[in-house]
């Protein structure tokens, strides 16, 4: 199969409470929408008030789910899940919601992040007799959500929260409520919207929304539980805001462009990146041009501040990537054209600026270019939206390790020429801030190498380490 080389996001996470309301065909459309976040497994577990019913499996959302199943989905709340492996590797048993029974009733929960003290915590269940079944922190996260002590289910959710760190942002489904749960450092996104039909919706973003008609309240902030049920919903802070961390990429790359991430239009953004990206690393030529699809709004505003027109340049095969049909060797060895196809007429004779939102190993840029030139572009000047990625993630994203990063090891000359440029020029920290018109506030450790974890930034050889070896306990 193609593999773009981008990072890759963890998981969309979804609930909702709409008595009367069809909440699995909801949860369905809305998992829909959040499918870009993780394309490896979905699920949706849903109760009536006393008994849970769950259906997950692997694959896209419209493969995991069908009429017949959907019909078995009863009940009035619901959580759901897409899911891109971090912790936990892409089979069935890391598949989410997970589900179990307590004392309190019927437990379910979704996770969209990664505990860097995720490790520690295993290690504790299992000393305690607590049985895994899975080699995903998620499994570890109900447990300690079951065993928390406390009268009710928002004191135990801030018992979790005092336990667990790292990036979270958690559906949580009981016997009388949906519960959504942002975490201190407010890594990755969380909203709360209302239905025009009654009823109340959390979605890991706003576009989830609009697919079902529901209107966006407001973002959960850091530290915060949110709380949908018969009653309306609730708000509480259930740890305190710690040094904000907001993942940059979700601004750069993850998120949908039509999300609101910050109080501001994801697309936007990417446009006011472009902008930023001109300023600092203009070039004389004769059209911009994007890598689509998420590379189209920051070369937009790079267009837009240059001067110089935008254009097409290649078009994308937006299903490539989403079959399970392996391709033969022959196709491998075409790689990026089974993705994309250049469009000669705009590009023969042209200088081009082509723009990219990131580069992370640097094994699909050289072949771009390449395919550029054999179309006929006189000259091909790369520009990336985001600064060089040198340093890995351990809070749930995909970036792939050190070793494999083509900017850890290589200057951006060596860069250049690698992928066989004209020019070559990436964002700088500064004017990435600048653009995202913030100072602070944002995880840039991948950029930086400064993590928003002391435990990162001392040992996080030891952290991979203890991860490895789980994964290799369960064959992964």
């Amino acid at each position: 199969m193609y593999q773009e080389d981008k990072p890759r996001e963890e998981c969309g996470v979804f609930g909702i409470y709409a008595p009367k309301q069809d909440v699995a065909r909801l949860s369905f459309f809305s998992l829909y929408a959040l499918q870009h976040r993780g394309q490896e497994a979905a699920g949706i577990v849903t109760c009536d008030g006393e008994i849970a019913h769950i259906h997950k499996g692997m694959g896209l959302v419209s493969h995991v789910f069908n009429e017949e199943n959907l019909a078995h989905l009863k009940g009035h709340m619901a959580i759901g899940h897409t899911r891109y492996s971090t912790t936990g590797s892409g089979k069935l048993r890391n598949t989410q919601p997970y589900v179990m029974e307590t004392i309190h009733g019927p437990l379910a929960i979704c996770h969209n992040g990664n505990l860097v003290n995720g490790p520690q915590l295993r290690r504790e269940l299992l000393e305690h007799g607590v049985g895994l079944h899975s080699s995903s922190d998620s499994e570890v996260i109900i447990h300690m959500l079951a065993r928390a002590g406390g009268p009710d289910w928002l004191t135990r959710i801030k018992i979790l929260m005092a336990q667990a760190e790292g990036a979270y942002t958690l559906g949580i489904l009981t016997q009388e409520a949906v519960y959504g749960v942002r975490d201190p450092w407010g890594l990755r996104p969380l909203v709360l919207g209302e239905l025009d039909t009654g009823g109340f919706v959390l979605a890991s973003e706003s576009c989830a929304f609009a697919t079902i008609g529901a209107k966006m309240i407001r973002e959960i902030n850091p530290g915060e539980i949110v709380k949908i049920d018969e009653s309306g919903y609730e708000i509480v802070q259930g740890a305190l805001p710690q040094k904000l961390a907001f993942c940059t990429f979700e601004q750069i790359y993850f998120a949908r462009p039509d999300s609101i991430l910050n109080g501001q239009l994801v697309h936007q953004v990417r446009q006011q990146l472009g902008r930023k990206l001109a300023e600092e690393s203009p070039a004389e030529a004769d059209i911009v041009i994007p890598v689509p699809d998420s590379g189209t709004p920051h070369a937009i505003g790079y267009a837009k501040k240059s001067g110089i027109p935008y254009s097409e340049g290649l078009i994308k095969s937006r299903y490539i990537g989403r079959t399970f049909i392996q391709p033969s060797d022959e196709l491998r060895k075409v790689g990026v054209s089974m993705k994309f196809n250049p469009l000669p007429e705009n590009l023969a004779g042209k200088r081009v600026v082509v723009v990219d939102d990131s580069i992370v190993r640097g094994n699909t840029s050289g072949p771009l270019v390449a395919m550029l030139r054999k179309a006929g572009a006189k000259e091909i000047h790369v520009r990336v939206a985001c600064p060089p990625i040198k340093f890995p993630c351990f809070m749930g994203v995909d970036m792939a390790s050190q070793e494999e990063l083509i900017a850890a090891n290589n200057s951006i000359e060596e860069i250049r020429q690698h992928i066989g440029a004209d020019t070559l020029g990436y964002l700088t920290v500064t004017g990435m801030m600048d653009a995202l018109s913030a100072t602070s506030g944002y995880c840039n450790a991948c950029f930086e190498g400064e993590y928003p974890f002391e435990r990162l930034g001392s040992s996080p050889v030891i952290e991979l380490q203890e991860k490895a070896q789980v994964a290799e306990m369960w064959g992964n």
